[in-house]
């Protein structure tokens, strides 16, 4: 079900999907990505949970903005979705650029997320691959049509919103070890094994999180939750459904 909630005076779209306790996903970012990436994914989720679907200001079908985009900025803009549309805490999930978005949320209002997962997303912005986020590579052109085929700004409008996303990438995130200690709620990371998010990157993400857990998907690329979406679906639902198991022979969590 679409709707669209004013977000600091910008009309941000959304979808919703499925009942039970409340879930919001969060897309990667780049020209031509939204919501729609989850697709592989609802199916899983929304058997367990009402998921919510925002699309980012210049994603999607939410409208681009006047000024440079930030995940600061973007975070905040999730918080006032979270008080605005979700009504209190929930539990939330982002993928990539979503990821990043996802974290800041969880560090800037810890009240508001219950259970974080975190995928294919860096901490800080020496935790993507250099070539991963080189400004002026040219975007593929099924994402440009795919952007194209739902922005209100046409796709005439994507070299700007390309341009905002390479500043973006080039000066965030920022965040360091120490402010991932203040995350309380249990926090999946998750990437795939040739992820653009290096494996050092994520073990160092998981370690510096009091409640961490690490998932790396076998076989898989930056684009996991599409290329394996059973097996990352299985690791998924399990972390937002169910409680930690007692372990065996613990060493990290003893």
């Amino acid at each position: 079900m679409a709707n669209s909630v004013e977000l600091n005076g910008i009309r941000t779209w959304y979808d919703e999907q499925g009942t039970g306790e409340p879930l919001v996903l969060l897309h990667p970012g780049g020209v031509g990505v939204d919501s729609r990436a989850f697709g592989p994914n609802l199916g899983a989720l929304a058997a367990h949970f009402h998921l919510f679907l925002p699309e980012r200001h210049g994603h999607g079908h939410t409208p681009d903005a006047d000024g440079p985009y930030t995940y600061e900025l973007m975070a905040l803009d999730m918080v006032h979705f979270f008080e605005q549309v979700v009504g209190g805490p929930a539990r939330l999930l982002g993928i990539s650029d979503g990821a990043v978005v996802a974290l800041l949320v969880a560090h800037l209002r810890p009240d508001l997320v219950q259970r974080l997962t975190c995928v294919a997303g860096p901490f800080h912005r020496s935790g993507w691959v250099a070539s991963a986020i080189e400004p002026g590579l040219e975007t593929p052109a099924f994402l440009v049509s795919s952007y194209g085929e739902v922005s209100p700004d046409g796709q005439e409008h994507y070299p700007v919103v390309q341009r905002k996303l390479d500043q973006m990438h080039t000066l965030g995130p920022t965040l360091t070890t120490d402010d991932l200690g203040s995350i309380g709620c249990r926090t999946l990371v998750m990437v795939g094994d040739d992820d653009e998010v290096p494996l050092e990157h994520a073990i160092a993400f998981y370690r510096a999180l009091p409640r961490g857990e690490l998932a790396v998907v076998p076989g898989t690329s930056h684009g996991l939750l599409v290329e394996k979406p059973d097996l990352c679906n299985k690791v998924m639902v399990d972390f937002l459904t169910r409680d930690p198991v007692p372990t065996l022979a613990p060493i990290r969590r003893a």
